[in-house]
């Protein structure tokens, strides 16, 4: 569909891909459940899903924001039901009694366990890709040719990821930087080497790779009508493909954050890399604009994530703390250069530009047409008396209007939590305050949907809300600086093929549909 997809007024839902599993799962929300997503959205009159990053993790992660590849697919978002060899060897029928125990666990998880789906998963799938090589490869198929084709197009990133994934994987997931040197130096010789060895393990990566973008296609066919924004990570993990392959682009002994601010008084350290911006700039940034073509190739458009760290960027190394760059003039002019790179691809892009952002940031933004998020809780006139919230609908059209983000607490939450005098303000706005919305007036559903009717009518030409807030939920997906089994794991309550069966999302459906009529959102 392209950037056009997502022009003009229009609606949508921030859900993660692992929240929406249907009930043919296995454990987790897959790519062939995408299309059951979108046709309630259809019906709700939304006409735009934003996902989570779907780049791959490493074993034992959860965070899609540290991933083992800026390009790869998660080989966990797999849906096993439809890869052809599985079908043609009897389907679940197929499975060990030990494994349909282990599906049948999944299935019934209330949330996503990651490392159990990913094991299942993988077991499963390393045997239909032996299968795929004996009846496929080996033999000249069609569908090998379409492998082929696919690896082909897409070597220019697939040759170096699946190459890593191979080593890393013989070195039993160590950090690339414990591998020998010569490996880790990327000696030639060394290189040339593995890929003769693991020749075999090679192919199982790229299968992979090319199993996920068929259905990947598929499932975006199947999702007509509705534009699916992606989102894109402001690094990958020292222990990626990308850093492995472009180890002079990267500083892996500085590490990535925010500084102290009103969230946070210590700041954040996001264990990340942290860019050589001279060696990145010397080589007309190619691996950014790899990774947004890459973008554009699977998304309508994509949120840029801390967009501010692209304009200047905190890192600490050892004792010391420092934005690179340093002066406000060359960061001004690195960000600009680094948006059109983005803006070149193709899709629509939106900054997610939270927290605390320089002015000449939030001016440059609006320079270039990047619409920033408006999360309507922080969208106040903090240096007017009393600090009054901002009315949604003066929100600027170029802008995004949000309630909240996968790291905010749940617009529940947040009203339950907030102070009186916080509450009394909100009630001022004329949408809260002419459904008859006070300071005192709990959470209810009256609440929620008047607070769902003042969104919708913001200026903003995009309104994006989390699917907990459509519902009036009060699940999390994430809870920043904090690791634990809760992170990462959320799920619908109902499969999404059962949504549209549901009595209380054919409500939620209906009462969006009408909001979007009346807002003109409909797309």
């Amino acid at each position: 569909m392209g950037k056009e997809a997502v022009d003009g007024r229009r609606g949508g839902a921030l859900v993660p891909l692992f929240s929406i599993p249907s009930r043919e799962s296995w454990g987790i929300g897959e790519i062939a459940d995408l299309p059951a997503f979108a046709a309630w959205s259809r019906k709700a009159g939304l006409s735009v899903v934003q996902l989570l990053p779907v780049n791959e993790m490493a074993d034992g992660q959860s965070s899609p924001y540290s991933a083992l590849s800026a390009m790869a697919i998660d080989p966990i978002f797999i849906a096993v039901r439809d890869v052809p060899e599985f079908v043609e060897s009897g389907g679940e029928a197929s499975l060990t009694r030990q494994q349909r125990e282990q599906l049948d666990a999944l299935r019934r998880s209330p949330s996503v366990r990651h490392r159990e789906v990913r094991e299942l998963k993988a077991g499963v799938l390393r045997h239909l890709f032996e299968r795929f090589v004996e009846t496929q490869w080996r033999a000249g198929g069609p569908r090998a040719a379409r492998m082929r084709a696919y690896a082909d197009r897409e070597s220019w990133w697939l040759r170096e990821y699946a190459l890593f994934r191979a080593l890393h994987a013989q070195h039993d997931a160590r950090f690339w930087k414990e591998w020998p040197a010569p490996l880790r130096d990327r000696d030639p010789q060394a290189l040339q080497d593995a890929r003769e060895t693991l020749r075999h393990d090679l192919l199982y990566y790229e299968w992979l790779q090319w199993t996920a973008d068929e259905q990947w296609h598929a499932a975006r066919r199947g999702s007509t009508g509705v534009a699916v924004l992606g989102d894109f990570p402001f690094m990958v993990s020292r222990d990626s493909a990308d850093v492995w392959s472009r180890q002079d682009e990267f500083n892996v002994d500085a590490s990535v954050g925010v500084p102290p601010d009103a969230f946070s008084e210590t700041g954040q350290d996001w264990g990340l890399p942290l860019y050589r911006w001279d060696v990145h700039e010397a080589r007309g940034y190619e691996w950014l604009q790899q990774r947004a073509r890459r973008c554009a190739e699977l998304f309508d458009g994509f949120r840029v994530d801390h967009l501010v760290g692209f304009y200047r960027t905190y890192a600490r190394e050892g004792d010391r703390a420092y934005f690179t760059p340093a002066d406000e003039g060359d960061q001004l002019a690195q960000g600009e250069r680094l948006m059109a790179v983005l803006q070149g691809s193709g899709a629509a892009i939106i900054a997610e530009d939270l927290g605390t952002v320089p002015d000449f940031v939030r001016d440059s933004l609006n320079r270039l047409g990047v619409p920033g998020l408006k999360v309507l809780r922080w969208e106040r006139e903090w240096k007017v008396d009393g600090q009054p919230f901002k009315d949604p609908e003066t929100y600027p059209p170029v802008s995004v209007a949000i309630s909240g983000t996968h790291d905010t607490e749940t617009m529940a939450e947040w009203w339950d939590n907030a102070e009186p005098a916080e509450r009394a303000r909100a009630a001022e706005l004329p949408r809260l305050r002419a459904a008859g919305v006070t300071a005192e007036s709990e959470y209810t559903a009256a609440v929620r949907d008047a607070l769902l009717d003042t969104l919708f009518a913001a200026g903003s030409d995009l309104l994006l809300l989390p699917v907990q807030d459509v519902f009036g939920w009060r699940d999390r997906i994430n809870t920043p600086a904090i690791v634990n089994d809760e992170n990462w794991c959320w799920q619908l309550p109902w499969r999404v093929d059962r949504l549209e069966q549901q009595p209380e999302a054919v409500e939620r459906a209906a009462f969006l549909r009408r909001l979007a009529e009346s807002a003109g959102r409909l797309g």
